[in-house]
């Protein structure tokens, strides 16, 4: 089967799948009456959705959103892969900083929020912290291993043949870890959505998080599953975008082996 009619039919697969999720959820709702305040209908989700999309307001807060996740990705991102370099390439480092980056990795990221809000205030600033602390460890932990699992005999042979340190790590340890890193990526982009969200659960005074408390507030249950479907997709868009990147840049691994033997 080629690649573009394989796509072709998972994507049709996963259509089919959603709609037929989408009628037993309607039916079930309808046959045992159940309240909207309780579990609305996908059909009532529909309507309150394209409300939204037709509000200006709701713009304003998914640009807030939107700007608090990939900044918080960002930063997060880049720290977790530069510390993971100076943790993977040095056993010092590792022995003596990595437990205490596992040790603040089992703080619960909720229990600390509140305390990020009253140092950063209830503007953008605290939330990018808060995502951030959450996509550090997933990009920290994936390249310190990635580094580390470097196939021995290849970094000797360099040696032997009088190779630099940087040599050494570009030609061997990175592109070993890049594989590893990537996943990493892939796992932070995701719980930055989550990060976000929990950062303006907390406090804030704009963003979808904001917008759900709101809804919540006026029990606006189905206003809350429209903006749930919508963080929803852009998780997936951000995965997808992460995935492709993935793909494109680690070309030597093979990504889809898994699709081809289905």
């Amino acid at each position: 089967m080629s690649r573009h009619r394989r796509t072709a039919t998972n994507a049709l697969q996963h259509l089919l799948l959603l709609a037929a999720i989408l009628l037993l959820w309607e039916a079930a709702v309808r046959l045992f009456d159940v309240p909207q305040i309780v579990l609305p209908t996908p059909s009532s989700i529909l309507q309150a959705l394209i409300g939204l999309l037709g509000s200006s307001t709701f713009y304003r807060h998914l640009v807030v959103t939107l700007g608090e996740i990939l900044a918080g990705f960002g930063l997060g991102a880049v720290g977790g892969t530069v510390l993971g370099v100076v943790i993977g390439l040095s056993p010092t480092m590792y022995r003596l900083l990595f437990p205490y980056v596992v040790a603040f990795e089992t703080m619960p990221k909720v229990a600390i929020a509140p305390i990020i809000v009253v140092w950063a205030g209830y503007g953008m600033t605290s939330k990018v912290i808060i995502t951030a602390l959450i996509a550090f460890f997933p990009l920290l932990a994936n390249t310190v291993m990635g580094l580390r699992s470097a196939p021995r005999e290849q970094i000797e042979m360099l040696v032997a043949a009088t190779a630099s340190r940087w040599q050494v790590f570009h030609m061997v340890q990175f592109r070993h870890a890049l594989p590893q890193i990537f996943t990493g990526l892939d796992i932070a982009i995701v719980l930055s959505v989550i990060g976000a969200i929990v950062g303006e659960f907390v406090g804030a005074r704009a963003g979808l998080g904001y917008l759900i408390l709101q809804y919540n507030f006026n029990f606006n249950i189905a206003g809350t599953f429209a903006v749930l479907f919508i963080l929803s997709a852009i998780g997936i868009v951000l995965h997808w975008i992460v995935a492709s990147l993935h793909t494109r840049i680690v070309f030597w691994v093979e990504h889809d082996a898994l699709h081809r033997e289905a």
